[in-house]
């Protein structure tokens, strides 16, 4: 296919940016990932549906990345239409205790600008690294509380190109799920409610969380946040540490020694090192407690070809 034609024709319809055959290392938080064949990071909602049409009139498939956090994308890259959110769908919009967030607007961001206007509910999304966008589709949480507890509306792109408001009743969520996985339509725009607070209150709850976050994860080192989901009280970090895996080391990933259920790269890691000690990991824990590791992160695109 002719990206190159292919990107020049798209770029006379959005305001965003088009790029060709861009490598997306360098845009995961891993800093792992092969190219895509066209990369666009749109400015407008409109850009986002333009994007859609001219995927589905062309036949091209199309990945839609947040903030490249919790992805691991393959180091063959991934094939058509990558669109990135974060960057240009980025507005926040507070109106009241009502607060609406376009899909690629970052979550430390938001946290900071609800606290000017003296808004609780979201202190503990300050330190996740993603998009509401990709935040709301997973149900991202932590410290015991995850985005579906202040969405209140959701709107989404239907593959047929119509924007459409789902509300909470139209909504399923669950442990780092939400129904919005298990449909073709791609978030536009978050509606949350949140409450009325002190500032000060919410910013000393917000810098103390913060300061757990730096004292527990290996900020120093390029990640993908946590990479399995708990399988029940017991945390995978936990089992992982119990199984001798901290520090567990293939190519230039390593589980993390600051918390077992990180894998970070020491520079120059693969897609490929990443997935053999996921699976590495996976069957120590097997092995040991019968319990078989779910993968938080999502995985992207296709591996190198090895030819013949």
């Amino acid at each position: 296919m002719e990206w190159e034609r292919l990107a020049e024709h798209l770029k006379k319809q959005i305001t965003g940016e088009v790029k060709v055959q861009e490598p997306l290392k360098n845009y995961t938080s891993w800093r792992i990932g092969g190219p895509a064949d066209l990369l666009v990071v749109p400015g407008t909602l409109e850009d986002l549906r333009v994007c859609l049409s001219f995927a589905r009139d062309h036949g091209v498939p199309l990945t839609v990345l947040g903030n490249g956090s919790n992805v691991l994308v393959l180091d063959g890259g991934i094939r058509g239409l990558v669109v990135k959110t974060a960057g240009g769908l980025s507005g926040i919009r507070v109106q009241g205790e009502r607060v609406t967030a376009e899909a690629g607007a970052m979550l430390p961001v938001l946290v900071n600008t609800v606290i000017r206007y003296g808004l609780t509910g979201l202190e503990f999304a300050a330190g996740i690294p993603g998009t509401v966008g990709g935040a709301v589709v997973m149900n991202a949480g932590a410290e015991g509380q995850s985005i579906s507890e202040v969405v209140e509306e959701v709107t989404v792109l239907r593959t047929d190109g119509e924007f459409v408001s789902l509300g909470k009743k139209d909504l399923t969520f669950g442990y780092r799920h939400s129904s919005l996985q298990e449909h073709p339509v791609t978030v536009a725009a978050v509606v949350m409610g949140l409450r009325p607070g002190n500032i000060q209150e919410i910013t000393d709850r917000v810098r103390r969380l913060l300061e757990v976050r730096r004292k527990r994860q290996p900020l120093n080192r390029p990640n993908a946040g946590s990479v399995f989901t708990n399988p029940g009280p017991q945390a995978a970090g936990y089992l992982i540490e119990k199984v001798g895996a901290k520090g567990l080391t293939r190519g230039r990933a390593q589980v993390s020694s600051v918390h077992a259920n990180f894998i970070v790269n020491m520079g120059g890691a693969t897609a490929a090192d990443v997935l053999d000690l996921i699976e590495e990991v996976r069957e120590r824990v097997r092995r040991e407690f019968g319990i078989s590791l779910k993968t938080e992160i999502k995985v992207l695109g296709e591996g190198l070809s090895t030819g013949s």
